[in-house]
């Protein structure tokens, strides 16, 4: 979920919050201009970089929470500190601070995240579980597709920027992905991840294709595209194994770290 859906559940519940946003800044600072952070009486969600900073900001954000029990709330104001001289922090830079009631004006000027990737991600065992474990909190999408209606039955309340999809013909899912997006195969059966390997690299537009596997499985699947005419251009883009290097071990949850924390890079390259 993310912050901004947080939000939408704090006001839906009358909740009472100020909003902390980042709305300028100058120099080495720990978040950028737009970051923003809830804060209640109670609770705190996201973060404006921690810090001396943050405990500042929750602190004033409070105390304006308070005066509000015996007035009108209150409007925004900016608040501008240099995270140097006052507040002791290494960055040294300078950030301004605003803070607004979380009310649908906060909401209006608050747009919905773009999100990283589109994702279509093929097998919901035990890895791609562990990776939809981490997914939850980063501003993405995801279609979550296998065959097996069995294997979504034990799986817990999912945030709304992921869709399980249970169909049958699996690999004719790709064809409705959006231009750009990145798909990570890693089903039960090496026959259903040939074939919606080979749909992914014949439409050719993907962002990231990672199959799960080893050099020798890569190599075997590589030899039947060859021989059913896929291009080596194409063939060369196609990742697998999956997973960023330098992180090793073979449990679900470190696989899914590694494979996640590939996606990011080779988004944020392609991104950038």
């Amino acid at each position: 979920m993310t912050l901004r859906d947080h939000a939408l559940h704090w006001l839906a519940d009358a909740r009472p919050a100020v909003v902390v946003e980042v709305a300028a800044s100058r120099g080495s600072v720990p978040r950028e201009a737009g970051t923003r952070m809830l804060v209640a009486a109670d609770a705190v969600c996201g973060t404006i970089g921690g810090g001396h900073l943050e405990w500042q900001a929750i602190a004033q954000a409070r105390a304006r929470l308070g005066r509000r029990t015996t007035r009108s709330d209150e409007a925004p104001q900016e608040q501008t500190l240099a995270l140097g001289p006052s507040l002791g922090q290494c960055c040294g830079g300078e950030v301004t601070l605003r803070y607004a009631p979380l009310d649908a004006t906060a909401l209006a000027a608050w747009p919905a995240p773009a999100p990283r990737f589109h994702l279509q991600l093929y097998g919901a065992g035990h890895v791609g579980r562990a990776i939809v474990a981490l997914l939850g909190g980063i501003d993405c999408r995801v279609q979550w597709i296998d065959e097996r209606e069995a294997e979504f039955a034990g799986v817990a309340a999912l945030p709304p920027h992921i869709e399980p999809l249970c169909v049958d013909a699996v690999e004719a899912e790709v064809a409705h992905a959006p231009p750009g997006a990145c798909y990570l195969v890693l089903t039960h059966e090496h026959d259903l991840d040939l074939r919606i390997t080979e749909a992914i690299l014949r439409r050719g537009d993907f962002a990231y294709c990672g199959l799960i596997g080893s050099q020798t499985k890569r190599a075997r699947f590589l030899h039947r595209y060859e021989e059913r005419g896929l291009p080596a251009d194409t063939l060369a883009r196609l990742t697998c194994p999956i997973g960023l290097p330098g992180i090793t071990g073979k449990e679900p949850a470190v696989l899914a770290v590694a494979a996640v924390a590939q996606l990011l890079q080779a988004t944020d390259a392609d991104v950038g």
